[in-house]
């Protein structure tokens, strides 16, 4: 998929958004140096285009209940589209994966997942290894001690000439 080349206001304003989804359209357009009108006129074309995919709280866990944070190197047996759709799927649905890509280099994919306990995050992956449909080969983890720059917004860069 070629990218869509924007302009500076499309750029300020993926990153106004990103930085606070809840803004009004209106703070948005003096942000961006926009009327109000033209502004959300881009913001729904942008959103129409799906270059902005949805909205959604930030909200900090660790605040709420106790859990571990487990970044996971994994290695499938097989390579093959077969093997890693279904190995894919599968991980979709599992809840306490909360991001995960497929990557080059010794590993096959890296996930990172939240689970309420150590016991629990090595229940889940046992599970992966122990079942053949998966076709996990190995599980290389490393438990995050404390965060030091958690998610945050995508930089957004303009064209060069």
């Amino acid at each position: 998929m070629k990218p869509r080349k924007l302009d500076a206001i499309d750029i300020k304003i993926l990153t106004e958004l990103q930085a606070d989804g809840r803004i009004t359209n209106q703070a948005l357009s003096e942000r961006v140096g926009l009327s109000a009108r033209p502004c959300l006129e881009r913001v729904r074309r942008l959103e129409r285009e799906g270059i902005i995919v949805r909205y959604q709280a930030q909200v900090d866990v660790r605040r709420i209940q106790s859990c571990v944070f487990v970044l996971a190197q994994i290695s499938l047996e097989k390579q093959g589209r077969a093997r890693t759709s279904a190995f894919e799927r599968r991980l979709r649905e599992v809840p306490e994966v909360i991001e995960c890509f497929e990557v080059s280099g010794p590993y096959d994919y890296i996930a990172k997942l939240v689970c309420r306990d150590l016991e629990t995050y090595q229940e889940l992956t046992d599970s992966w290894i122990d079942d053949a449909e998966m076709g996990v080969a190995r599980v290389v983890s490393n438990v995050v001690l404390r965060p030091i720059r958690d998610f945050g917004t995508y930089p957004v860069f303009e064209e060069e000439a």
